[in-house]
């Protein structure tokens, strides 16, 4: 049986996936750690990072094929994800179409049950961003598009 249609069409389990007028796109990966060790690891994977080297806090890359990948040290953590539980983790990111998408599929997800971490915010980087814990605890990123206007210093 065929994967589900990008728009909502048959899937998996047919009949079973919800309509949805937007369906979330996975975009990125942030790894939560040891950022000069990530970025070691990761570039030897073909993960390119900002030329610059980054800082110890914080990096930009792009995995070879297009998704975004970004690594943060623990204690920045907490700057865009007031619910981080410490520790390494890794994040997973879902791009939505608009700032309202984020409110949206973040009440959906919360009124079927599953945890905050992050209620939705317009955060420093010009995005709308909210996080859910999926069933296992791991953290999900919901994020509109960045609207450079929108930017601030972050937290620090």
């Amino acid at each position: 049986m065929p994967l589900a249609d990008a728009r909502g069409g048959r899937g998996l389990r047919e009949g079973r996936l919800p309509r949805i007028a937007a369906v979330p796109t996975l975009n990125l990966i942030t790894f939560v750690g040891d950022v000069p060790a990530l970025a070691d690891f990761y570039s030897r994977l073909g993960v390119e990072f900002e030329a610059g080297g980054g800082s110890d806090v914080h990096r930009n890359g792009q995995a070879p094929d297009g998704i975004a990948v970004d690594l943060d040290a623990v204690s920045f953590a907490p700057t865009w994800n007031a619910g981080h539980p410490g520790g390494a983790r890794i994040v997973v990111g879902f791009g939505v179409d608009t700032r309202e998408d984020v409110d949206r599929l973040f009440g959906e997800l919360t009124a079927a049950g599953y945890q905050a971490q992050q209620e939705p915010w317009d955060a420093f980087w010009g995005a709308r961003y909210a996080v859910i814990e999926d069933p296992d605890g791991n953290s999900v990123g919901l994020m509109s598009p960045i609207d450079p206007d929108r930017r601030t210093p972050p937290p620090m």
